[in-house]
């Protein structure tokens, strides 16, 4: 039995990276032979084991057969025969098919170790177009190592899976783990761009794909293209250090400018409700978690409606914080706040300008919620009146604290 460290902790400490995860790939041994030593068995689709004192995982060194497509259309083969460079053969790219020995050294048949110095995506072997999930694993590679690019042949490889379809048999679970996986990288939009490039943008987000060439009007948008801006707004979220939700909504904020009538561009009309039908269609398709669908929904519809907060009378910012649902959801208020500010920033030359409609919306509230709900609902005598009075003392704390109309 040897035991070799593989995969991103390998990779990571080469690179110079922390060390987060550690996995081993036991050659020369059975399932057996694992559990006698101690090892307890967890995997469901290929033998791997827990150790018995660190809980790592360690994986019998396996070869796969494509029978399918999809990356669940495996047939999984593991035999004490199996070699570790077989074993690192089925893996992505070459930087994550290096090994180590426990003595340190390290095995690397497929020139893994040039590739980190040549800052290059590679696929292993032509195995890697079994697996299409491995081009969205590239678009995550890429998002986070920002100085690395996919060598010309395994762009051209992912291209050829596009066009083969093997896109298309990616299940929705695959696909949002690692949309969401990219999205909270270094720099996102990389990611998306990649997955642009070699076609498969247009399969599983194409609402996002038709993004690109659609203009915007200079004034506000000096960046011009929607495709560049949405790029640059989830960027600005990274580089802030924001939510997944947070940046899923600014990922689909503006998904309704793709369909904009080209007789009235750059302009946009009504583009936010556009935006929140085709979000509701993404994230049923994706099965996307409801804290992302929720803010992404409210951000969508409303984003627009803060940039003329300042103009608002305090009447009119109550009624924007209660259709905000201010008052109960303050959390996701905030983060809609977050949201807004990355598309405000991500623009063109803006990336500092200031968020004077979002501090006066957030001010509003915090006058607002001074008032003593309870208190006025005990000299009330029905709830409508209760509701009256209510709305009434809040406008007038707006009023106070804002210097506003009512």
């Amino acid at each position: 039995m040897q035991i070799y460290q593989v995969g991103g902790a390998v990779r990571d400490s080469l690179l110079g990276l922390p060390v987060k995860d550690r996995d081993y790939v036991v050659v020369g041994a059975t399932p057996d032979q694992m559990v006698a030593a101690g090892y307890r068995p967890v995997g469901k689709d290929f033998p791997v084991f827990l150790h018995p004192h660190t809980q790592q995982e360690y994986a019998l060194a396996r070869t796969e057969r494509k029978t399918a497509k999809g990356y669940k259309g495996f047939s999984v083969y593991a035999d004490p025969q199996v070699t570790l460079e077989e074993d690192l053969a089925r893996r992505d790219f070459t930087i994550n098919a290096i090994a180590q020995a426990e003595d340190g050294s390290l095995i690397d048949p497929f020139h893994g170790q040039a590739d980190i110095q040549k800052k290059t995506l590679r696929h292993v072997t032509e195995a890697f177009s079994e697996d299409p999930v491995r081009i969205l694993r590239a678009g995550r590679f890429l998002a986070r190592f920002t100085d690395f690019s996919v060598a010309p042949e395994t762009l051209a490889l992912m291209r050829s899976m596009v066009a083969a379809g093997e896109v298309d048999a990616l299940v929705p679970e695959r696909v949002w783990q690692e949309i969401a996986k990219g999205l909270m990288e270094k720099q996102p939009s990389r990611m998306f761009e990649m997955l642009r490039e070699c076609g498969a943008l247009q399969v599983i987000l194409p609402e996002l794909n038709r993004l690109w060439g659609v203009p915007q009007t200079a004034t506000y948008h000096p960046e011009i293209d929607t495709g560049i801006h949405v790029m640059m707004v989830i960027d600005y979220a990274a580089t802030q250090g924001y939510s997944l939700p947070v940046r899923f909504a600014a990922l689909t904020h503006d998904l309704g400018k793709g369909t904009t009538p080209a007789d009235v561009l750059p302009r946009h009309i009504g583009h936010e409700l556009r935006s929140v039908g085709l979000i509701r269609e993404v994230v049923a398709r994706l099965r996307v978690p409801n804290d992302c669908k929720d803010l992404a929904l409210v951000v969508a519809k409303y984003h627009g409606k803060l940039h003329a907060a300042r103009q608002m009378k305090a009447s009119t910012l109550l009624q924007f914080l209660e259709e905000l649902d201010a008052f109960r959801q303050r959390g996701r208020f905030e983060d809609f706040l977050l949201a807004c500010e990355c598309d405000s920033r991500g623009r063109l030359g803006l990336q500092n300008c200031p968020l004077d409609d979002a501090q006066h919306l957030s001010a509003a509230l915090q006058a607002a919620g001074t008032v003593d709900a309870g208190a006025i609902a005990k000299t009330c005598h029905s709830p409508a009146h209760i509701k009256q009075s209510v709305a009434e003392a809040r406008i007038h704390a707006i009023q106070s604290a804002l210097r506003l109309t009512h």
